[in-house]
């Protein structure tokens, strides 16, 4: 054995161009390893899906003794938390393009999240910090790097490349719709009651689940036929060295999440400049039709910061605009808390089939993806049109609004969702230079990632300092109805401009 081979030198392997995909069999009209994927995100998105209902609640109830007060900082802490989630793709994108590949870099991030899910399972406030610092980088090196498989098995010119990616993102939802609701039910029915949710419980389901996700891949990974393999030269040594540096980030982002949400803005803002030229620089080395859809890449990403800002106000504020405003009392049946979040889910899993047909059917007619995402921009602002109403005008003498409002709130929000980000998936491996497809999927995470950690931050407003109260929602999602329904309407009309710069991409 060489000595390189047992301690090899951790220089950037050199991208090989894109080969084409292997032949694959079939299975319902897409190459059978897609389902193989399907069922490994399932998996892992029921561990995340499963703690999303709980966290701001856990916080609040375990460090805050339930009161009202502590919802602010409750907000900013599940914001800092998604945001790091989604900002760790960056790193885990170039691992996996340029140190240990993707398959490794996907086993290896199930691994640490799931030590990091069991881990949020204790009750010390340091150590479920802790926690969500392992499950952000055990996330960052698998999120990323499963979408871009999914892009591998297809070539760039077929057809079905659009379909395969809202079929996925259906994968992901199924285990979105799934986790609350047994979560929920283990929380407040077997192990605990509704006053006192088991939250523990709630954890370790995720973390469970997140296993299964691990071994899924691994026993299937074989119908990959190399798609996604390590590269060449990455021996064991780069694996373990990767490992190591996995560990050594938790208390790194364990010192950003303590640093607090509007700190850690700024940090996010810098991450993705520095992105922004690299991916900008790649593209020019290619000559200007690649700098083109570069620029054009960047300029939606911008505009996905806002759409999630406020869209992720499903796991923070909404959360307890349902506890403290909605009235869930259905026949004398309390509705959970927790279960608004499969509402979600359920209308993906409903409308996704039909926009995919409907995007097929309208042939020349189906708009461009930036149109798309100005579409998914309007969607989320009608949903916080209904809010402002209901706030204004639907206010029962208790200080409750109706059930139906904010199922309907999820439901139009779900419709914007599918017309944004199963889209923003396939336009990144169309958009993106060759040889960095990974680090921009982590750009797309990224931007992401800064827009929930503002939605954090607008949360916190939404709550006051006392807990969040009619007065207080109304205002703040006024705000978010205009911060929406402006740049939606303004994307649209300059969505010509943009699909210029994209050089025939659709």
């Amino acid at each position: 054995m060489s000595a390189d081979t047992i301690a090899p030198k951790l220089e950037p392997i050199p991208p090989q161009p894109p080969a084409a995909p292997p032949s694959y069999q079939e299975r319902m009209g897409h190459p059978k390893p897609l389902w193989m994927l399907f069922m490994t995100e399932f998996w892992e998105r029921f561990a995340f899906y499963g703690i999303r209902w709980a966290l701001v609640l856990y916080i609040v109830a375990q460090f805050h003794g339930g009161s009202g007060t502590g919802e602010s900082s409750a907000n900013q802490t599940y914001g800092a938390y998604l945001a790091l989630v989604y900002a760790g793709a960056i790193f885990g994108g170039y691992v996996a393009d340029r140190v240990i590949g993707y398959q490794r870099s996907i086993l290896m991030g199930a691994v640490i999240m799931s030590a990091g899910l069991f881990m949020i399972a204790m009750p010390s406030e340091a150590v479920f910090k802790l926690g969500l610092a392992t499950i952000i980088v055990g996330n960052g090196l698998f999120k990323p790097n499963i979408s871009t498989m999914v892009g591998q098995l297809y070539a760039p010119a077929d057809g079905r490349r659009d379909s395969g990616f809202t079929l996925f993102y259906m994968g992901i939802n199924l285990g979105a719709m799934i986790a609350p609701i047994l979560t929920g039910w283990l929380a407040e029915q077997v192990f605990g009651t509704p006053e006192l949710p088991s939250y523990k419980v709630v954890f370790i389901a995720s973390g469970i689940g997140m296993l299964i996700s691990l071994v899924w891949f691994w026993i299937g990974r074989g119908q990959l036929k190399g798609v996604g393999a390590a590269p060449a030269g990455s021996g064991a040594g780069r694996v373990a060295a990767t490992a190591i540096g996995a560990a050594l980030a938790i208390p790194v982002v364990y010192f950003l999440l303590a640093l607090g949400a509007s700190s850690l803005q700024w940090i996010l803002m810098a991450m993705f400049v520095g992105l922004g030229a690299l991916l900008l620089v790649e593209g020019i080395r290619n000559g200007p039709r690649q700098r083109d859809m570069v620029i054009a890449m960047l300029i939606i990403f911008v505009f996905n910061v806002l759409f999630w800002c406020f869209f992720e106000q499903a796991g923070s504020s909404f959360n307890f605009l349902a506890q403290n405003i909605v009235d869930r009392d259905l026949g004398g049946w309390i509705f959970p808390v927790g279960w608004f979040q499969s509402v979600n889910s359920v209308a993906i899993i409903t409308f996704a089939p039909l926009l995919a047909w409907l995007w097929v059917r309208m042939g020349r007619r189906n708009p461009s993806i930036p149109r798309k995402f100005g579409l998914g921009l309007v969607f989320n602002s009608l949903a916080f049109l209904l809010l402002m109403f209901a706030l204004s005008s639907l206010v029962d003498g208790f200080g409750k609004i109706p059930f139906w409002t904010l199922f309907m709130v999820y439901v139009i929000q779900s419709i914007g969702e599918l017309c944004l980000s199963p889209i923003g998936l396939s336009m990144v491996t169309k958009l993106a230079p060759v040889r960095l497809v990974g680090f921009g999927m982590g750009g797309w995470f990224l931007s992401t990632g800064i827009g929930n950690n503002l939605s954090g931050i607008f949360a916190s407003h939404v709550s006051g300092e006392s807990g969040m109260d009619v007065e207080s929602a109304l205002s703040g999602y006024t705000f978010g109805f205009w911060a929406l329904i402006v740049p939606g309407v303004l994307l649209f009309l300059i969505a010509p401009l943009i699909q210029k710069l994209m050089h025939g991409v659709k």
